[in-house]
């Protein structure tokens, strides 16, 4: 059975923890492939509600192993703490592997964050302040520290150091900061090599096996498209790939292994953080959606932005990452509008467009050209198949999957794994 891939399919927080979760049962591996604590899922299911930010949604599979991939960017600190929450909540972690190119994050990348963010001023890009960007600044520029290096603590002091000078010579001489202790830094972190060294691996290995054994292997995404620093909003993105492309660089798999990419898209949308949102609504009706879906960042904690779906996004997500299958998520959260609204295209003053433009200040003047439906106005969350959907919902549907040009599989009307309406098969 080839890769599938599950893409967040907008600006990221369209439900991927569920349905990963959902489509771990029936898969063999899955693999998180990019980004680090930035991100955030949340899971519920017969074991409870859970928040990951770093481990697999796969991890309540009891056949699946889960990987970390190489192109995560892993703060230890953190990843030990979600481990313990898991297993004082009786969850096996057993089968979780973290793949020793990993980058790690260090106390100088979370002191960068702030600081550079703080520079920014009004020009601030709402960064999590988690040290991401700066990790993957030092992925690129060769001066990063990786999982595996854990392992050898001669070989991992040697190259602290000569990393630390520099990082220590940026702080004080230009910031003005204290310096970090390189002592300090080492005990630490040699210890979190102690807790993990029996996760970390070469896992390119274990997914070379599952694909000739003809195994099932469910790439995870974090984030969303729209978030990609080559395809997304840029600057207001963050900084390793969400797309499908990635999901093979990200975890050590052939393109040509990969055969299904599956794009997650909320059926509205939302985004946390700075940048254009071209649907945004700042009126009463996005703060209703808000409160009902309750649209508050899992990592943050901070109000997401609301507004109406987005077909023109949807349409630029599909094309750039192949989607061959679609999932709609939190429909319920729609049930009791009375007038529904997509974006069929963009205005910039007399000019009408129909496609995401790469120029950032021109997505800024873009003004939506609205398509509206009548809403159904009854509950979907009891509802677990399609022909029993109120007409507008179905409506609804065909209309993103005409506008999107991607067939949905899947539709999600509640948080539960049960709340699930399967259309056809995803894989």
């Amino acid at each position: 059975m080839p890769a599938v891939a599950i893409i967040g399919a907008q600006w990221g927080d369209e439900g991927k923890g569920k349905i990963v979760d959902l489509l771990a049962q029936q898969s063999d591996v899955v693999v998180r492939f990019s980004g680090g604590d930035n991100a955030g899922h949340t899971v519920v299911n017969s074991r409870g509600e859970f928040k990951l930010h770093l481990v697999p949604s796969g991890i309540f599979s009891e056949k699946a192993t889960c990987v970390m991939g190489n192109g995560m960017a892993i703060n230890p600190a953190v990843l030990l703490d979600e481990l313990n929450d898991l297993k004082n909540r009786h969850i096996d972690c057993s089968q979780l592997y973290i793949s020793d190119r990993a980058h790690l994050i260090m106390p100088y990348h979370i002191l960068f964050d702030g600081i550079e963010e703080e520079l920014r001023g009004g020009q601030a890009i709402g960064t999590t302040r988690k040290g991401i960007g700066p990790v993957y600044a030092d992925k690129m520029s060769r001066m990063g520290i990786r999982a595996g290096d854990l392992l050898d603590k001669k070989a991992f002091k040697e190259l602290l150091s000569s990393i630390l000078q520099i990082k220590n010579a940026i702080l004080t001489k230009v910031y003005g900061k204290a310096a970090l202790s390189l002592e300090e830094v080492y005990t630490q972190y040699c210890e979190y090599g102690q807790r993990l060294a029996e996760y970390i691996t070469d896992t390119t290995v274990i997914l070379d096996k599952a694909y000739k054994e003809g195994k099932i292997i469910l790439l995870e995404g974090a984030q969303g498209f729209l978030l990609d620093p080559d395809f997304g909003t840029y600057p207001y993105t963050t900084s390793s790939s969400p797309m499908s492309a990635n999901a093979c660089l990200g975890s050590g798999l052939s393109p040509f292994q990969l055969k299904r990419a599956i794009g997650v898209f909320k059926a509205y949308c939302t985004r946390v953080g700075g940048g254009p949102m071209p649907t945004e609504l700042n009126d009463e009706t996005g703060e209703l959606i808000r409160k009902i879906g309750h649209e508050y960042g899992t990592t943050t904690g901070r109000p997401r932005r609301c507004g109406w779906f987005d077909a023109v996004i949807g349409r630029y997500s599909t094309r750039l990452n192949g989607f061959n299958g679609a999932v709609i998520t939190r429909l319920d959260i729609l049930d009791t509008l009375p007038v529904l609204k997509i974006c069929t295209g963009y205005r910039i003053g007399a000019r009408y467009i129909d496609y995401v433009p790469g120029n950032i200040k021109e997505l800024e003047n873009c003004r939506p050209v609205y398509e509206e439906m009548q809403g159904w106005r009854c509950p979907t969350s009891d509802i677990r198949n399609y022909k029993d959907l109120p007409l507008g919902a179905r409506q609804y549907i065909n209309r993103i999957e005409e506008l999107i040009e991607c067939p949905v599989n899947i539709v999600s009307v509640g948080q539960q794994d049960d709340q699930t309406i399967h259309i056809s098969s995803a894989f």
